[in-house]
């Protein structure tokens, strides 16, 4: 394959030891991964998922979440200026959401899609503008890695087992390298870490 030409895509999400981005309980199951959100380590990995991204794709439940928290950060001044640079660079960022259901768009600079996730991004990477990140939603990120469309992943892996949820990682996936860029272990044995595809 080819080097792509045009904006790199890269990808950000939590996951468990056992590859989960949610428990078995469902998509509010985030035992095994909130307790590790707010350390240093963490806080370094969110500014620097952000870095050269200029868009934010998110899947519709990740867009109403993140509506009903990230402003909020955004204009509390007392909140960690990691957090607050980041929800700031939400807030103002071009954003594309995908959905099925919603009528209206959550948030202003914000365009909904319901189209096939690989087909918009491939659109996206051919006009201009910075980065794209794909901003924790599994079910935007999984169909990129299918079509080969991620040239970053921001991974942060949380020493603890789900025993049950979905992966990110499903059987049937291309195959493909990636090059570790970064990595740093945090005080609770959380890791961040930055691959690069190798094409």
């Amino acid at each position: 394959m080819t080097e792509p030409s045009g904006r790199r895509v890269s990808a950000n999400l939590s996951l468990t030891l056992d590859g989960r981005y949610h428990g078995p309980a469902g998509p509010a199951d985030m035992a095994a991964i909130l307790p590790y959100a707010t350390t240093e380590a963490a806080r370094r990995h969110l500014s620097r998922i952000w870095e050269g991204a200029t868009t934010a794709v998110l899947g519709r439940r990740n867009a109403e979440g993140f509506l009903g928290f990230w402003p909020t950060v955004a204009a509390d001044e007392h909140a960690d200026p990691r957090d607050r640079g980041y929800a700031q660079w939400l807030v103002d960022a071009e954003k594309v959401v995908f959905s099925t259901t919603l009528a209206d768009a959550p948030w202003e600079r914000t365009r909904l899609v319901n189209a096939p996730a690989a087909d918009v991004v491939a659109e996206l990477k051919t006009t201009d503008g910075g980065d794209i990140l794909v901003n924790s939603s599994a079910s935007v990120i999984k169909p990129l890695l299918a079509a080969d469309l991620l040239d970053r992943l921001y991974l942060m892996v949380c020493p603890e087992i789900a025993g049950g949820g979905p992966r990110l990682f499903d059987d049937g996936l291309p195959s493909s390298k990636w090059r570790l860029s970064h990595h740093e272990t945090g005080e609770l044995g959380e890791t961040a870490m930055v691959y690069d595809r190798a094409r």
